[in-house]
C-alpha cells in the first residue's frame, strides 16, 4: 500500500473508533448466546509440547489481525482491514501495529521475520531487546483463523501447549514463555470455547489480553489456566502496539503491576488522548 495512503487511513480510522466508543456503537459486534456463530468452531487441540527452559526473558504475542471479512467487527478501511495481509493490516503493518511499531523502537532490534509457519499463522518476527536478555516472538495469525489464535494463546497459557524456535540458540515460546500476549478482536464474543485446559505445571506464566472487554469474557478461562492477569480491559478499546510496549517495559524492569498498569493507562491516554484516570478504568491488572 502507498505509505501515503496508508498514513492517511490509520488516522482516520483511529478518529472514527474513538467517535464509535463514545456514541456507543460497540466497536464489537456482540453476538447473542442464540445466534449462529460466525467462525465455525475449531477442535480445542494441542499440536505441539516442547518443553524448553529459557535462559533469557521470553515474551510472546499472538496477534489476531484485523479482518473485516471473518470478525465481528464494525468493519475498518478495507485496506488495513485484510486479515490475510500482514504487511498492511491494522495491529501488524501499520504504524501502532505490532511489528511496525517494535520495529521502530530503538531498544528492540527486529532479528529475523518468518513467513507462512502453518495454515494459520501468517508471520513471525522475532525482536531481542539491546539492554537485557530478553525476547520478544510475535505471530500473526491469519484473521479467518482468530479462533485458533484465541486457542493457542489459551494453551500457552496453562502450559499445555509449549513449543520452541531456533535462532543462534533456541527459545522456548508458548507455554515456555514467561509472558503471552493476545492482540485483537474479542473472539469471545463471537465463539464459545468448551474444554479449555487447566494449568499443566509449576511454571509462572503472566497474560496480557489486549482486546474489548477481555477481563469478563476471559476471566473463568484464564484463571483456570493459573496464568496472572498482567493487563486486560473492562470496555472497548483500541489494542494497538503502545499500550503493550509500556506494559512489557515494567514487567522488563520488574516493577509491580501497579507501577505496569500506570505505564500502560499513560500510554493508552497519550495515544487516544483520553485522561490517564480513564484509560485506568478501562485497563485493569488482576482479578
Amino acid at each position: 500500500m502507498n505509505l501515503t495512503l496508508r498514513r492517511t487511513l490509520v488516522p482516520l480510522y483511529r478518529l472514527v473508533l474513538v467517535c464509535t466508543i463514545l456514541t456507543v456503537l460497540v466497536c464489537c459486534k456482540q453476538v447473542s448466546n442464540n445466534a449462529t456463530p460466525i467462525i465455525q468452531q475449531q477442535q480445542l487441540a494441542i499440536d505441539s509440547n516442547v518443553i524448553f527452559k529459557n535462559k533469557a526473558a521470553v515474551i510472546h504475542v499472538f496477534v489476531a489481525l484485523c479482518d473485516n471479512e471473518h470478525q465481528g467487527i464494525i468493519p475498518v478501511p478495507k485496506a488495513i482491514g485484510n486479515g490475510q495481509d500482514p504487511p498492511n493490516n491494522l495491529y501488524w503493518g501499520c504504524d501502532y501495529g505490532v511489528k511496525s511499531f517494535f520495529k521502530n523502537k530503538t531498544e528492540w532490534q527486529l532479528i529475523t521475520t518468518r513467513k507462512n509457519l502453518n495454515n494459520y499463522i501468517l508471520e513471525r518476527c522475532i525482536f531481542k531487546h539491546k539492554n537485557n536478555n530478553s525476547y520478544l516472538v510475535a505471530d500473526a495469525y491469519d484473521g479467518a483463523c482468530i479462533k485458533q489464535c484465541t486457542i493457542d494463546f489459551i494453551g500457552a497459557c496453562a502450559g499445555a501447549k509449549k513449543d520452541t524456535t531456533i535462532l543462534k540458540d533456541t527459545l522456548g515460546i508458548a507455554g515456555n514463555a514467561s509472558v503471552l500476549a493476545y492482540i485483537g478482536h474479542d473472539g469471545l464474543m463471537d465463539f464459545k470455547l468448551t474444554n479449555t485446559p487447566a494449568k499443566q505445571d509449576k511454571q509462572e506464566r503472566e497474560a496480557i489480553i489486549l482486546a474489548c472487554k477481555s477481563k469478563w469474557y476471559f476471566a473463568n478461562i484464564i484463571q483456570k489456566t493459573g496464568a496472572k492477569p498482567l493487563i486486560w480491559t473492562t470496555q472497548l478499546m483500541c489494542p494497538e502496539a503502545y499500550t503493550l510496549d509500556a506494559a512489557l517495559n515494567g514487567w522488563l524492569k520488574k516493577e509491580t503491576d501497579a507501577q505496569i498498569h500506570l505505564r500502560a493507562a499513560t500510554a493508552y491516554s497519550k495515544y487516544q488522548h483520553c485522561s490517564v484516570k480513564a484509560a485506568g478504568n478501562l485497563l485493569v491488572t488482576g482479578y
